[in-house]
């Protein structure tokens, strides 16, 4: 699967000719592929709104670079450090999330930008041997509501006919819901905390500083971005989340103005958590231990872009190719994000 995307992906990227004409930052390449943000900034008293769309897919266990089963990775908890999945183990997980971005150009160096994010997680489990529902039967959570919000400032830093060097200046409030409780893994018997994938943020305000380099040519464009997220202190439950270093590269081919193919590699690097929720026993279940949930992760994104009557439409497909994780943790198997924007 992932030999056939790159093979379609290098044949559309490559495989056409274009003509650029005009101003180089008007085609359908001004913005970086659908998974990322923060690569362009507005003209003073430009506003730009966006609708984004992501969903994210994990099916089975990995532990380091290992697939699991179900049955492997109960068993695996009985002997790991520390030991879990006593009460339960995570089988799949579906991650969406619904997002409203607004950038307003301040001056020709500065744009401010916010984001309202309203995620929908879904994760299905296997109970383990000491559930007191009966080891081996299935159950589903959910949960949804606003996450945290996202604000900062692009600044500038660089520019010239082909180039651009911008600063981001992000961070997030913690404006989502961190702790919610259910029933359903005991089958309505105990009351317990949703684990730490299925919270709807993080509970901290979060530094995200990063930076962008673009370049554009007649037939496209290139560009890598270093972007971070780093949690300050510790949330009212007395954990804070990993801090995570994302490093992106990408080449936009213009194939008209007013369509683009991009191809995107992507390194992911996630930390593992500090302190701990005391309501969140490590034996019950992997999603609730602090030290399974770091570690580095190579994804591959093809994406594609149109630009109608001043509506950008962006897509991208993103597969997982590499993941070596700490502890057993989901592993992620693709992604798919999609944006509307508009400026005006």
């Amino acid at each position: 699967m992932i030999r056939k995307l790159l093979w379609v992906g290098c044949v559309v990227a490559f495989g056409s000719q274009a003509f650029g004409h005009g101003d180089l930052r008007s085609r359908a390449d001004k913005h970086a592929p659908a998974g990322l943000m923060g690569d362009h900034v507005h003209e003073p008293g430009e506003w730009m709104v966006e609708y984004r769309y992501m969903n994210m897919y994990m099916d089975g266990n990995r532990a380091g670079t290992r697939r699991l089963s179900d049955a492997e990775s109960i068993a695996f908890g009985a002997t790991s450090d520390p030991v879990t999945n006593r009460g339960a183990s995570p089988s799949s997980m579906t991650h969406e999330m619904h997002m409203l971005h607004v950038m307003r150009g301040m001056t020709d160096d500065i744009t401010l930008y916010t984001m309202i994010m309203l995620p929908s997680i879904t994760m299905d489990h296997i109970r383990g041997p000491m559930n007191p529902a009966g080891a081996g039967s299935y159950f589903t959570t959910h949960n949804s509501g606003f996450g945290d919000t996202t604000i900062g400032a692009l600044l500038r830093l660089y520019s010239d006919a082909d180039d651009d060097l911008i600063l981001n200046l992000g961070g997030s409030l913690p404006t989502a819901d961190i702790f919610r409780t259910t029933r359903e893994p005991t089958g309505g018997m105990m009351e317990q905390p949703l684990p730490y994938p299925m919270r709807l943020g993080s509970g901290t305000f979060n530094a995200r500083p990063g930076i962008t380099w673009k370049r554009y040519f007649d037939h496209g464009s290139f560009g890598t971005q270093f972007q971070t997220d780093l949690p300050i202190g510790r949330n009212y439950r007395d954990y804070s989340m990993g801090d995570e270093f994302r490093l992106n590269s990408w080449y936009s081919h213009v194939l008209t103005d007013h369509f683009s193919t991009s191809l995107r590699i992507e390194n992911l690097w996630r930390t593992n958590y500090g302190g701990a929720d005391p309501m969140s026993p490590d034996a019950l279940i992997s999603t609730n231990v602090e030290s399974f949930r770091g570690g580095y992760t190579l994804n591959l994104g093809v994406g594609a872009a149109a630009l109608l009557n001043g509506h950008l439409l962006n897509v991208e497909i993103v597969p997982m190719l590499h993941q070596d994780l700490d502890g057993i943790q989901l592993e992620t198997d693709w992604a798919i994000v999609a944006s509307w924007s508009k400026s005006f």
